[in-house]
């Protein structure tokens, strides 16, 4: 049975140094410093290879650590975007057989940013990887309504995935709990979570899929929440007038991965929101990396063996493109 994980995170030294450089750097990059994690993000060789042999996964798509290059200025994130890029295809090119990519873009110049898209997607890039908003423009905003289209176009999935709260929504809500605990509750312990369910959210409420019905987008952690409110958010759509319920655009315009989340409970959930032809498997490496006894007791938990096989392999190629 062939294994491909989708949400494989790296970074390069450029990049955390110009990410460290900026007047108030994202905190969550002490994420990266922690135990042996920058050491992994950095490899791109022999030691993530035997990483990935040892919880027996064929293939990793290969995608940027956030924050990405999003806090940048707009020449600097054009600038490391495109390197990024293409430091990805040199090591998807050495080991052929092992590693996909996402490509990162210079959402912070909104205007380069199809460009990049179809540069990296002429590179091999099988989809790009986004987070909720860049600076203080949302992901939503229409200046990007030409990048969703060239994705839809391109049918290059797009993985939007979780970053850290806004200065002023960490002030409401995220604060005065001792340093480490305000950093973790707007993190991976909740607000990582509720801010890129929000910004699905509003992508959806935006009509973005109405205009743009091809586009695909990939959602981590089980659903980023979101699957677990669709009974209150389906109200939502004839607030904003839209022309499906929200659970429908989930059913239609999103896959799921676990993101090395492997609870038997939250894949129970999800498959009674939306069907196993939408569930892809990630670990969320190195920050999560699940023994192989771990993922092969969780793949138990999958009813039959053309579930596992849509679960662990056939999704991923048929939405990325893959031909292995």
């Amino acid at each position: 049975m062939t294994l491909i994980a989708i949400e494989e995170h790296w970074i390069t030294p450029d990049l955390t140094s110009a990410l460290k450089a900026l007047p108030r750097p994202d905190e969550s990059l002490a994420f990266n410093e922690m135990g042996d994690h920058r050491q992994r993000l950095e490899d791109l060789g022999e030691g993530r290879i035997a990483t990935m042999d040892a919880q027996g996964i064929d293939v990793s798509i290969l995608a940027l650590t956030p924050p990405g290059t999003h806090p940048l200025s707009p020449g600097q994130a054009r600038r490391l975007s495109s390197a990024a890029n293409d430091t990805a295809v040199a090591a998807c090119e050495k080991h052929p057989t092992r590693f996909r990519a996402l490509s990162t873009l210079p959402m912070s110049s909104p205007e380069h940013v199809v460009d990049e898209l179809v540069r990296a997607k002429e590179m091999g890039h099988v989809g790009t990887m986004v987070y909720g908003r860049s600076g203080d423009r949302f992901l939503d905003d229409p200046v990007y309504d030409e990048f969703f289209a060239a994705a839809a176009e391109l049918r290059q999935p797009v993985f939007l995935h979780p970053q850290i709260p806004t200065d002023a929504v960490r002030d409401a809500s995220y604060r005065g709990l001792g340093e480490l605990t305000d950093l973790a509750l707007a993190t991976f312990g909740w607000g990582w979570h509720l801010d890129t369910a929000t910004a699905a959210l509003r992508l959806i409420l935006r009509g973005t899929f109405d205009r743009h019905p091809d586009l695909q987008i990939v959602l981590g952690h089980w659903g980023e929440m979101l699957l677990f409110w669709l009974d209150r958010a389906d109200s939502l759509a004839r607030a904003a007038g839209l022309p499906r319920t929200v659970s429908n655009y989930v059913r239609t315009n999103f896959h799921i991965t676990a993101s090395g989340m492997l609870n038997p409970a939250l894949l129970t959930h999800t498959l009674s929101v939306t069907t196993v032809d939408r569930l892809i498997f990630s670990t969320d490496y190195p920050f999560q990396h699940p023994t192989r006894d771990e993922i092969d007791s969780f793949l138990g938990h999958l009813s039959t063996d053309e579930d596992r096989r849509k679960f662990t392999s056939a999704n991923a190629a048929a939405l990325f493109g893959l031909e292995l």
